[in-house]
């Protein structure tokens, strides 16, 4: 082998080898992620307001102690659900999350009664809530609880008369980072709409209405 090549050789081994040890330090001082891939510790990637969307699915009860209207003790409830919500979160420290979240939803949660051939329907569902969650870096479980309320509609003998009951709910979820931006949502939920006095058939009934809600969403930060 000529002095030529021996020299080509001897500059390319040092060009790899600068190479190898830019490629090296460029790995070494790369930060890690912080959100959405780190499933160790806090990272406050959770902070900011958020609108999001969802759909799940519902079931309850309907209730009352004097049922005029229907006259069954009570009457089960089923059906799905979708909707849309506003929130925001910030931390406070030791990796604590207090957010607050709205939401609106239409609903189609139900029940019937052959025997009377009545039947009771959920039309629309709110809430305004509270939320404390652990930022556990891309996933933040929280629980959170606040006011409810729901549209309904009980129909009887060929009447019918809707009204809102307002209660409270109260939950647990998880949420886990997609990206910086997007994060999924599960959400379980029980909620005690309280009683409303509803006006069809023989006369008037306080009917008491509950339900459970399982739901999965989408927000997106901004």
């Amino acid at each position: 082998m000529n002095r030529i090549s021996l020299l080509i050789l001897a500059g390319a081994a040092t060009l790899m080898s600068a190479s190898a040890a830019s490629a090296a330090d460029l790995l070494i001082n790369q930060p890690a992620p912080s959100y959405g891939g780190d499933f160790g510790g806090s990272t406050g990637g959770w902070d900011g307001a958020y609108i999001g969307g969802f759909i799940g699915y519902g079931w309850g009860t309907l209730a009352g102690d004097d049922f005029d209207v229907i006259g069954v003790p009570e009457i089960d409830l089923s059906g799905w659900t979708v909707g849309a919500k506003l929130g925001a979160n910030f931390s406070v420290g030791s990796g604590i999350v207090l957010g607050a979240e709205g939401d609106v939803a239409w609903a189609a949660i139900g029940g019937y009664d052959d025997v009377n051939d009545a039947d009771f329907d959920i039309n629309w569902t709110s809430s305004l809530r509270g939320r404390v969650g652990y930022d556990a870096g891309a996933f933040m479980p929280y629980l959170t609880g606040g006011l409810a309320l729901a549209g309904a509609t009980a129909s009887d003998a060929g009447t019918d008369n809707t009204q809102t009951h307002f209660g409270w709910t109260a939950g647990a979820g998880v949420e886990v980072a997609a990206t910086e931006q997007i994060s999924l949502d599960l959400n379980y939920r029980y909620s005690d709409y309280g009683q409303a006095t509803y006006n069809v058939g023989n006369g008037d009934s306080d009917l008491d209405l509950s339900t459970h809600a399982i739901t999965a969403g989408v927000n997106f930060k901004f």
